[in-house]
């Protein structure tokens, strides 16, 4: 995906969830549901303004930072190498952000569904595509696992980023099958992930070690 397509369609996504908060305002109640346990019940609000708006301004927050960090990394060169796949990917996350947003719409209007069932799916979905971005990333200082071994180095960025595309991938399949654990899913989908972060790092410095022994 090119990088005007992906803003296009980015901002196109954000400006249509405002205009559902605006046409929706009346309907809503205030406060509104914020915050949900693992069980997938309601036990947050917030006011009506930050809960209808919140999550629509910090995607629209968070968009031009990811479409800027390219142009300014002093690795742009190697970003660019995987550009398409980190547009692709800024798409993937502002997609993730406005189903939050909807189904925290539907909740408000009294729509009954458990949000840990709905949303770990979609947040599985979010780790796969992390996952197959960090396997075609290159070194740079903002984008992937970014250790002091992994940005010292070509080779251990290279062999941690394949460890680490493998872990979220799986991560994100095992955060798709806990949706259907009931409430212990959320603590496997925490396991899992809470993996995927940490084993890559310590996998770099036993790489980095190797090399420099």
């Amino acid at each position: 995906m090119s990088n005007k397509t992906s803003a296009i369609v980015s901002f196109s996504l954000i400006a249509v969830a405002f205009l559902v908060g605006v046409l929706l305002y009346a309907r809503l109640p205030d406060p509104m549901p914020s915050h949900w346990n693992a069980a997938g019940e309601i036990d947050g609000t917030m006011s009506k303004f930050w809960g209808i708006f919140l999550m629509p301004i910090i995607t629209v927050v968070l968009v031009p930072l990811f479409l800027i960090i390219p142009n300014i990394d002093p690795l742009k060169a190697n970003i660019a190498k995987f550009r398409g796949v980190f547009n692709w990917f800024i798409v993937l996350f502002v997609a993730y952000m406005l189903f939050v947003y909807t189904l925290t719409l539907a909740a408000a209007l009294g729509i009954q569904f458990n949000m840990t069932v709905m949303l770990l799916p979609v947040v599985g979905l979010l780790f796969i595509g992390a996952g197959y971005m960090m396997g075609q990333a290159k070194r740079n200082f903002f984008i992937g696992i970014r250790t002091p071994w992994t940005l010292s180095s070509d080779t251990v960025w290279a062999e941690t980023h394949k460890l680490g595309a493998k872990m979220f991938i799986f991560g994100g399949v095992v955060t798709i099958v806990s949706a259907f654990l009931g409430e212990n899913g959320i603590w496997l989908m925490l396991t899992a992930m809470l993996a995927a972060a940490f084993v890559p790092m310590i996998y770099s410095y036993i790489l980095w070690r190797r090399e420099n022994p």
